[in-house]
């Protein structure tokens, strides 16, 4: 069962839901809700709550990585997009196509940016 909590912050109110040891999903509320949202419950924990935190920080330009235990749930190319993702160090960017290479694939840009719009953490 996750555990879901809703958090305002300077860029609006984000959703972040939790299942006792990491963060599944991270969300901009009434946009982009995960599907199972319905099936959470509404409940602020030590994790979701250190989460929101380090976020805020983010937004204030105090901190410049996280450390958050994540756990998304996706297929095995989704995961390996979003790990591509986290070794972008801060201010940088990536390419599809850089992103296509470094898992392996130098012909699935098209695949890292379907995985990027299915990523539950945002």
């Amino acid at each position: 069962m996750k555990n879901l909590f809703y958090y305002e912050t300077e860029i609006g109110s984000i959703g972040i839901a939790e299942k006792g040891h990491a963060i599944t999903d991270i969300f901009f509320a009434g946009v982009d809700a995960p599907d199972d949202v319905t099936q959470m419950v509404e409940k602020e924990t030590s994790l979701t709550k250190e989460a929101a935190r380090q976020i805020i920080e983010y937004l204030k330009g105090e901190r410049k990585a996280f450390e958050l235990p994540l756990e998304a749930e996706g297929t095995a190319f989704q995961k390996a997009a979003w790990e591509a993702l986290l070794s972008i160090p801060y201010g940088e960017t990536r390419s599809y196509k850089q992103m296509a290479e470094q898992v392996g694939n130098a012909k699935a840009c098209r695949a890292i940016g379907m995985a990027n719009n299915r990523n539950p953490i945002a």
